[in-house]
């Protein structure tokens, strides 16, 4: 059987050093926003090159409080894609405010560019990028856009750990760049953890306070906060990792050439273009017969994962929250979206037997 994904084998190069890691941190005595943290926020500052980087417990509080920082009116309108993740609109809705749906581009599965102006009113605040799947938005006429009409920029970052347009790495683009490194990520922990990187100086002191109870200094809050730190042990596995996390998009990036060269053409692969650098988070693939397909695979050994199969305004979760209901180009990339095997464990000959398997479907 070929697993989608398998953590345990992604992870087992990287076991004496995490064993290392938490042996010292053990020893330590300090697990809460002690050296960990710091060298890890030092490190990932360098790697996605810009000036500051705050650890927080998870990818949906990195989104939060992204928002929380600018501290918005309530009802105040975010832009966001309509195929992301669910987590990206849910941090919209917990700060009190509304998302505005925007279909993506059916080539590249991000956000259209092009239909971002129409969507925007008196009540919008910022716009919500999600570089999905590994791959970068197309970042200049969103920042064009979001200049001409004085809107903040949040990137989600969840899937794009080294991913570039025109050699500038996700996260630095933004007001606020927010990381997910849930442990299927191409940087992953191994349990939840997150991050936020800015090049502003005091939106980084506001996050830190943020994710602290609204501390500088232990007991003396300056405002209302959360309880949202990135932890020592966690803090160390990631330092670990992200020595390897080039080799490890490399090695992905390898795989995908594999795909992309002799899988046939009736199935619709990712979009390729010299202006984005993709990591490939998720190889996906679109076909009309998706479901027959997925079980066809199964029953011949290879397992496969849907991102995502319904999208946000289908929900029940958003039946009164998303009003409207008409989203065709989300649809069609819900309905016949599938995520193939392309994890750091898994082998060249690997790929070629899920290649094989569906070349025959």
């Amino acid at each position: 059987m070929i697993e989608y994904e398998n953590l345990r084998k992604v992870n087992l190069p990287f076991f004496e050093e995490y064993l290392q890691s938490f042996k010292d941190t053990l020893e330590s005595g300090w697990f809460i926003l002690g050296s960990n943290v710091k060298k890890f926020e030092k490190d990932f500052t360098d790697y996605v090159n810009c000036k500051y980087c705050v650890g927080v417990a998870s990818g949906l509080d990195a989104l939060i409080l992204s928002l929380k920082a600018f501290d918005f009116e309530s009802g105040s309108e975010v832009i966001v894609p309509s195929n992301t993740y669910i987590a990206t609109i849910l941090s919209i809705l917990h700060c009190g405010l509304k998302p505005i749906l925007v279909e993506p581009d059916i080539r590249t599965y991000n956000i259209d560019p092009s239909k971002i102006e129409e969507k925007i009113s008196p009540n919008t605040k910022a716009v919500m990028v999600v570089h999905l799947y590994g791959k970068s938005c197309e970042m200049d006429p969103i920042i064009n856009i979001c200049r001409k009409y004085n809107l903040k920029l949040i990137e989600d970052c969840a899937q794009s750990h080294g991913a570039k347009y025109k050699n500038k790495t996700t996260g630095s683009f933004g007001d606020f760049g927010a990381f997910s490194f849930y442990p299927t990520k191409n940087l992953g922990a191994l349990g939840d953890a997150g991050a936020i990187t800015t090049d502003n100086e005091n939106l980084a002191k506001i996050i830190k306070r943020l994710r602290n109870y609204g501390s500088d200094i232990k007991y003396y809050n300056e405002i209302a906060g959360y309880n949202s730190r990135l932890d020592e042990v966690q803090a160390g596995f990631l330092s670990v990792k992200l020595k390897k996390l080039n080799e490890i998009n490399d090695h992905k990036r390898k795989l995908a050439k594999i795909y992309f060269e002799n899988l046939r053409n009736d199935f619709i692969k990712p979009d390729v273009h010299q202006d984005f650098f993709d990591v490939y988070h998720i190889f996906n693939i679109r076909h009309p017969k998706r479901d027959m397909l997925k079980e066809f695979l199964l029953k011949n050994g290879i397992k496969t994962d849907i991102h995502y199969p319904v999208p946000p305004h289908k929900q029940k979760a958003m039946n009164e929250i998303i009003k409207e209901k008409y989203f065709p180009i989300s649809e069609e990339i819900h309905s016949t979206t599938l995520s193939l095997p392309i994890s750091y464990s898994h082998s060249e000959e690997d790929i070629y037997r899920v290649i094989d398997t569906m070349n025959r479907f």
